[in-house]
């Protein structure tokens, strides 16, 4: 081929080009036909199964395969898209004894829908049948006409005597689709309403003098109504909605692995997934959902628990909630068990911990295995950033939001609340209790105040009215002081930092002190056991030393502790470790607690309380 026809050849394919992506964004623009586009896949590549003699044709999966070298003006290719996507939306793609009248039938009616609308230009020139009411009643009449085959078969996409609507069962994803197909199968009646809610609203909305233009923009997602709604109607989460940004991107949806929506608790961001074809109801069960999640700081509780456990435990919570409130509905696959309904998400993850092999398998919101919160900065990191320009943190700003919103919400009778989510707001109102307040109340709880008698033994100061009487003095019992003690087993291995140990020997000894306690029995766990015997409170810090071995054995200190005569049978144990430990601790029905770091985790089920020093 000369260079100058090369050149032509090339010219005229960027003008088909052009033309086809005009036509393209005039439907992408119109609000019935953009949310059927959103979830269909339209392809235009050389190597494609498109009709050789047509401009497209349309699988029942949502892939419209169009003419790569085809040159129309933009409303044709405009009219050839809207054609596909109504076989699609009006469900088109049922199965007929003869196909070929079942077609004809679609097309007219697809057709009429069109000439009706006045959308793009015709792309075929016989007329439309009379009398065209519905498909059904139209593949009737096919169906019982003679020759009617030649006389309908100018209407279909992909040409003269060719079908545009393809069953194929076996028909793969395409590899550079325009449109976002999902790859499953979509819901296309309900999307198809979702475009004709949204015209009517954009028309409602021209009338009223908000919109110049038809479908540019004006109509609203499912998403961005249901928010609308939370920050109207609904006070308990509506500070809360006004704070967030809905995002309905499915190419972000498909990098952050979302199939239906996520949380960050952080960003203040919702991703929905718009190939979940999501309706306002279920947007709004959706959005509270994620909402909860973050109002109650469910990102930074999970402490020393699984994270996708965890997300698992608020998931079921939640949900409970949420169907007791009759808030929106569902979607399909929703975490809900009638056992743990009263149940916080900490025990409904100490339930669901004692059956991991199950739970993993389970999908919340984003999919199979992953949780719905999201953690930018990673779990454990405390949250943070800023709130607007007032320097309001995350904590306080979902704090405050949640409590003036229960406050309104109880104020106006806006509807039913659990008990079980008003306590978790009303205790996100208060201040965590210090993990050495905490230490402190146990101290109280293991030794009670030792009560002083009068003796003789230690005579008190005469009174100078009466030197000669003598009188007792307060003193304590000597046998109550005996058996006042309490074991330490602490874990002195190299992965304990001396900052930690510090920490926690100072709460030890000062606590000691102050509950008249005369001697801790101290022992030394690192790849064995060392026994100290009894020391003074204030000298247990002083003496302890980092042998720097891995591997830490804590049973063998216990055991012995356990075993020795001279420690009494009631004494309490106190266990310091960073969780870097065996398996199993046999304690025997001892009474003992745990002291570790914010953030460890212990390798078993602890039947004592746990202590998490920061």
């Amino acid at each position: 081929m000369a260079p100058k026809s090369k050149k032509k050849a090339k010219a005229q394919n960027e003008a088909a080009l052009q033309a086809f992506q005009a036509g393209y964004d005039m439907v992408e623009r119109h609000p019935i036909f953009a949310p059927l586009l959103r979830h269909a896949s339209v392809v235009r590549l050389e190597g494609t199964p498109f009709p050789p003699d047509g401009y497209a044709k349309v699988y029942r999966g949502g892939h419209i395969y169009c003419h790569p070298k085809r040159r129309a003006d933009p409303g044709v290719w405009a009219r050839v898209l809207a054609h596909c996507l109504l076989h699609l939306g009006m469900e088109h793609f049922v199965e007929k004894a003869n196909p070929v009248c079942w077609n004809m039938a679609c097309d007219c009616a697809a057709e009429k829908f069109l000439s009706d609308l006045k959308f793009g230009k015709p792309f075929q020139t016989a007329a439309l049948p009379g009398g065209v009411q519905d498909e059904e009643k139209l593949y009737t009449r096919l169906c019982q006409e003679e020759g009617v085959r030649a006389e309908y078969t100018g209407y279909g996409a992909a040409g003269d005597h060719a079908p545009d609507m393809i069953f194929d069962k076996t028909e793969t994803d395409p590899q550079r689709p325009l449109g976002m197909g999902t790859g499953r199968p979509a819901r296309w009646a309900a999307i198809f309403a979702e475009g004709l809610s949204e015209a009517v609203q954009s028309a409602v909305n021209v009338a009223a003098g908000y919109d110049e233009h038809l479908g540019r923009g004006a109509a609203k997602s499912p998403a961005e109504r249901a928010k609308a709604w939370f920050v109207s109607s609904y006070p308990l989460l509506g500070a809360i909605a006004a704070g967030f940004e809905i995002i309905v991107d499915p190419l972000v949806c498909q990098r952050m692995d979302i199939s239906v929506a996520a949380v960050s608790c952080e960003l203040r961001e919702i991703y929905i997934n718009p190939a979940a074809a999501l309706d306002e109801e279920e947007c709004r069960f959706v959005m509270a959902h994620e909402f909860l999640h973050a109002a109650l700081r469910h990102d930074v509780r999970h402490e020393w628990r699984d994270p996708f456990l965890w997300n698992l435990a608020c998931d079921f919570v939640i949900n409970g909630w949420l169907t007791e409130m009759e808030l929106g509905k569902a979607p399909d696959g929703l975490l809900y068990d009638e056992r743990f309904k009263g149940l916080s998400a900490e025990a409904v993850y100490d339930v669901i911990a004692a059956d991991m092999r199950f739970y993993l398998k389970q999908s919340t919101w984003r999919g199979a295995g992953l949780g719905d919160i999201l953690p930018p900065g990673g779990w454990g990191k405390q949250g943070g950033g800023e709130v607007g320009g007032e320097g309001l943190g995350l904590d306080d700003f979902y704090r405050r939001a949640l409590a003036q919103g229960l406050s309104y919400h109880q104020a106006e009778g806006r509807g039913y609340l659990p008990q079980g989510l008003i306590e978790e707001i009303r205790a996100l109102s208060h201040p965590p209790i210090p993990w050495d307040v905490e230490l402190a109340r146990w101290f109280d709880e293991m030794f009670e105040p030792l009560e002083k008698t009068r003796s003789y033994a230690r005579p008190s100061r005469r009174q100078s009215a009466t030197p000669d009487i003598p009188r007792p003095n307060w003193v304590l019992r000597q046998d109550a002081l005996t058996r006042r003690t309490f074991g330490v087993v602490l874990d002195t291995s190299g992965s304990m930092e001396r900052g930690l140990l510090a920490t926690a020997l100072g709460a030890v000894a000062s606590y000691s002190a102050a509950r008249d306690v005369p001697g801790v029995r101290v022992v030394f766990c690192d790849a064995a056991a060392y026994d100290q015997g009894y020391m003074k409170p204030e000298d247990v810090a002083g003496v302890v030393k980092v042998r720097g071995r891995g591997g830490t054995v804590l049973q063998p200190g216990v055991d012995l502790l356990l075993r020795a005569e001279d420690f009494p049978k009631d004494a309490p144990i106190l266990i310091i470790t960073d969780g870097l430990c065996e398996r199993r601790l046999a304690l025997y029905n001892r009474e003992h607690a745990f002291l570790v770091p914010k953030g460890a985790k212990l390798p078993f089920v602890p039947k004592g309380k746990v202590f998490r020093m920061e």
